[in-house]
């Protein structure tokens, strides 16, 4: 009994009234109010990244942030990497700091506004960082974004949080039914590799879109 109370307070999303845009997500860069911040490349992303042999895979990282990933990427001899966030200033320092690299391409704006076509996105705290009803948003362009048999690859908090998000919170009973009529659920299961802040919060998800 204790269980099934334990996972019914775990799938009560918290979701939140302030318009979490362009404004928002820059005041918090400029604040550097970044405490989801790892510091470094996630480590299940990583380890997933070392597997991977073909290296002008089109790859997409939204809400970058920071983009460890996309600078593991780029260390790793990835020639294809897009990222893509809301916030001006980190854009800006983004440009300035990969400015001449032929092998990676920052975008300023909108992630449900992008258009183009990818091999494999990268999921690092990205769906946690919007709305809660936005993710059937969400799910609908990652299937629009992605080529036939193209993968969604990354962690989802398998947890709740207390406060008013972002991040927002949530559970797999939840995010399953999300994904299954655009994705075959290659892997969907407790992270057994976290940053170790987040262990045993996280699930690690490898999603494969369906042929049309």
């Amino acid at each position: 009994m204790e269980k099934e109370n334990n996972d019914t307070e775990k799938c009560c999303v918290v979701t939140c009234d302030i318009p979490l845009g362009e404004t928002y997500w820059n005041n918090q860069y400029e604040a550097k109010a970044t405490g989801w911040d790892l510091g470094e490349v996630s480590p299940p992303l990583k380890t997933y990244i070392d597997q991977l042999t073909k290296k002008d895979l089109r790859i997409l990282i939204p809400g970058c942030g920071n983009t460890y990933e996309a600078d593991y990427l780029l260390q790793q001899g990835f020639t294809n990497i897009t990222v893509i966030d809301i916030a001006p200033i980190l854009v800006a320092e983004l440009k300035e700091k990969y400015l001449g690299n032929p092998n990676i391409n920052i975008i300023g704006g909108d992630f449900f506004e992008h258009k183009a076509e990818y091999d494999l996105v990268l999921e690092q705290t990205f769906f946690c960082a919007i709305n809660p009803p936005l993710r059937k948003d969400y799910v609908a362009k990652m299937n629009e974004l992605l080529a036939t048999g193209g993968k969604l690859v990354g962690v989802l908090f398998d947890r709740e949080f207390e406060h008013q998000g972002p991040p927002f919170g949530g559970c797999k009973c939840q995010y399953e039914p999300m994904f299954t009529m655009s994705f075959d659920l290659k892997t969907f299961e407790l992270c057994h590799n976290s940053f170790v802040k987040r262990k045993d919060t996280e699930l690690f998800i490898i999603l494969q879109k369906k042929a049309e």
